[in-house]
């Protein structure tokens, strides 16, 4: 047990974020499915790039899937801080309690702070000051074990505070909206999940 675990029956909603490529989306589609087991009533949401959302539309543990479009760099300054905006004003409206930081971008640890969640989760990343560390109430240390599998290391932000995933929830998460078995298939050969993807219809 963890001495600063975060008490779940004080939070209500949460937030997932994961901006990374389609791959990286998808195993840590398994954070979901562990957080919702231990804590049924949080409503959990996700943010994420657009064109990764599909590995996240219709698992059952999400509740909605907000999204950043990486074509806003290239906007005028105007365009993309009205875009910024709108996406920050429905986050807010949220009223996240816990955020879940799943990689080094910098912007999981702005949202952090400009979200005000009374818990929010991040990587313990090496060379950045107080301004990361101050982002998070807690960090967690990846073990640098060789062959550790993706999935568990999204799922070590759970542990860090108080969840500890059973073997079945590590089960990436798949919307198969087509019914395609082959696609399953290629995705699990893509991302070395040895036929560990389930998917939903």
């Amino acid at each position: 047990m963890v001495e600063d675990a975060v008490p779940l029956e004080a939070v209500h909603r949460a937030l997932v974020v994961k901006l990374r490529h389609q791959g990286d989306v998808l195993l840590a589609s398994p954070v979901f499915t562990a957080l919702k087991r231990k804590a049924p009533h949080v409503e959990i949401d996700a943010l994420v790039y657009s064109e990764t959302a599909p590995m996240l539309t219709g698992h059952p543990s999400i509740g909605e899937v907000f999204c950043i479009e990486r074509s806003w760099k290239t906007l005028a300054p105007f365009a993309q801080a009205s875009a910024e905006w709108k996406l920050f004003s429905q986050l807010r409206a949220r009223r996240y309690d816990l955020i879940l930081h799943l990689t080094e971008h910098w912007r999981g640890a702005w949202l952090s702070r400009l979200l005000g969640p009374r818990w929010a989760v991040g990587p313990k990343v090496r060379g950045r000051g107080g301004a990361w560390k101050r982002s998070f109430t807690h960090l967690v240390s990846t073990p640098l074990a060789s062959g550790r599998h993706v999935v568990e290391t999204n799922l070590d932000a759970l542990r860090r505070i108080g969840i500890y995933p059973l073997p079945s929830e590590r089960v990436a998460v798949y919307r198969d909206a087509n019914n395609q078995e082959q696609h399953r298939h290629q995705l699990e050969k893509k991302f070395a999940l040895k036929d560990s993807i389930m998917t939903i219809h």
